[in-house]
């Protein structure tokens, strides 16, 4: 129905109905006859309805009592299976690597470098030398070392800088002379569920 918030595919789980009747009651004494306020009494009648089937989930709707005052209320409760968004991320490595092309499906809200290392990928380059040391090695994403560092493109349809979580003042300050690169341990894909392409070299 129009303007009850229901969607398609939508899960009806369960439903109140709520029966609200207003009723009075009176004391009396030997010196006064005294009518107490307006009190609510409240009936509910809860029906669950999680895991059955269309037909059954609307037999279970329909044995509830019809409505006999317009202070019944139905109140349904729905859940919502929401599909995760993705961002496909292109790898291009430099020509001397002699490595071909790669692309990985990543969800909204995963940490690239992460991401990157769980599905196989190598990131840190264990010859680089760390920007906070100078020594070998990574920081294990502190976010110090600056090994993880790519370099952000822009794929088809999207800009980049939406697609990725803001810089903050550390990951800023080490990458100031840097624009278009980012530390991979700091950075979060499809940032505020938003879903694109994305090239990474």
């Amino acid at each position: 129905a129009e303007g009850v918030g229901i969607a398609e595919g939508d899960s009806i789980v369960g439903a109140t109905l709520a029966l609200r009747q207003s009723s009075s009651s009176s004391s009396s004494s030997a010196h006064s006859n005294e009518t107490s306020p307006l009190q609510t009494v409240e009936e509910r009648i809860d029906l669950a309805t999680e895991c059955l089937g269309y037909d059954a989930t609307i037999s279970a709707l329909a044995s509830l009592p019809p409505p006999s005052s317009p202070s019944e209320e139905l109140l349904l409760t729905v859940k919502r299976i929401r599909r995760q968004p993705g961002v496909d991320v292109t790898l291009r490595y430099p020509p001397s690597s002699n490595e071909p092309d790669a692309t990985l499906r990543l969800f909204a809200g995963e940490n690239l470098r992460r991401a990157m290392l769980t599905r196989g990928i190598k990131l840190n380059d264990p010859l680089a030398r760390r920007f906070d040391s100078g020594g070998r090695g990574d920081c294990g994403a502190d976010g110090t070392c600056a090994t993880c560092v790519v370099g952000i493109g822009r794929g088809e349809g999207s800009s980049s800088s939406s697609l990725l979580s803001p810089m903050k003042d550390t990951e800023r300050q080490i990458l100031k002379e840097k624009p278009g690169w980012r530390m991979a341990c700091k950075v979060v894909v499809g940032y505020g569920m938003r879903e694109g392409d994305l090239v990474v070299r």
